[in-house]
């Protein structure tokens, strides 16, 4: 989420040939500026964890739902009031598509908020993965990335594995579910930024389907979101955790995409997973087993693996 994670996508042919990780599945042609580009997207990662492991604070007091509702709904303020989209001009077709691409980003996001609030954030990346590294696949129908598929479930089989054992802490089950449920989200949410982002010119459409996620997740959200409304230092951290894990990352993001190829692109964000065990031990305290690491080098490889052979031909 698990990115779960949202970038504007660009316009685009298809979205067919998505490298697997990318948000929106539409990347443009590369331009000059690949090093400054590749720590753009490194910052996003780390941007967008970091950000995810400081919604977990606020979760004692919002819940997840709560918690999901202010990040998104202190993003949506922030992209609207930056983007002034012309929603004036759209038609029937682009409000059709950014609705549903709203309904994936509050899907995703909500699903993975109450994942990350049972099971560790590492384990919860690692499993969402599960959903562009599946669409990746289906879509290319080559032996070969159904490869890379199969070695990303065995990663996936150590996680449990190792919470059965205790090596890694015990893995709640409806956790998991949560986390499955926002990776099938992540692979909706793909093709239907990639609609929008032909459909839609500019940041508009991405800034209107931030605020239809936060309006979709109010009435499941909104009775926890209103506990900060007398604690500053909550909603300090709703701030913080809108602008580090929404407009700092897909600000990012979306000027990278205009400088690195789709496979760079992609090999980039499949360090996710990594990052955000990172972010887990370092902000959260949350230790892993070394079965579990075993397992999260397995997803990533299998997820820069498919990256690497989506780009050839």
């Amino acid at each position: 989420m698990t990115a779960t994670t949202i970038t504007a996508p660009a316009p685009a042919p298809t979205p067919v040939a998505a490298p697997v990780g990318v948000r929106d599945g539409s990347l443009r042609e590369p331009r000059r500026g690949r090093g400054p580009a590749t720590l753009m997207v490194l910052g996003s990662c780390t941007s967008l964890q970091v950000g995810a492991a400081l919604a977990t604070h606020l979760f004692p007091v919002t819940g997840a739902a709560g918690a999901s509702l202010l990040r998104l709904g202190l993003a949506s303020v922030v992209l609207l009031v930056a983007t002034r989209p012309g929603i004036r001009t759209w038609t029937r077709a682009q409000w059709l598509s950014v609705l549903l691409f709203g309904l994936t980003l509050a899907g995703m996001n909500g699903f993975f908020y109450a994942a990350i609030a049972r099971i560790p954030l590492g384990v919860a990346v690692t499993v969402e993965f599960l959903g562009p590294l599946a669409l990746a696949a289906a879509l290319s129908r080559r032996p070969r990335d159904l490869g890379w598929v199969l070695l990303a479930l065995i990663g996936v089989g150590m996680l449990g594995w190792a919470g059965e054992s205790g090596s890694g802490g015990s893995l709640d089950v409806v956790g998991i579910v949560f986390v499955l449920i926002a990776a099938v989200f992540w692979a909706l949410y793909i093709l239907a930024g990639a609609r929008v982002g032909a459909a839609v010119p500019g940041k508009g459409g991405l800034a209107v389907a931030v605020t239809f996620a936060a309006l979709v997740i109010a009435p499941v959200g909104m009775r926890g979101a209103v506990h900060i409304a007398d604690r500053p230092s909550f909603l300090l951290i709703a701030l913080g955790t809108a602008l580090m894990a929404s407009v700092v990352p897909y600000s990012l993001e979306f000027a990278a995409m205009r400088r690195l190829p789709r496979r760079n692109f992609g090999v980039l964000l499949s360090l996710e997973p990594a990052v955000a065990t990172f972010a887990g031990w370092l902000v959260l305290g949350q230790g892993v087993g070394l079965l579990t690491l075993v397992a999260i080098v397995a997803v990533v490889a299998a997820s820069v693996g498919s990256t690497l052979t989506s780009a050839t031909k």
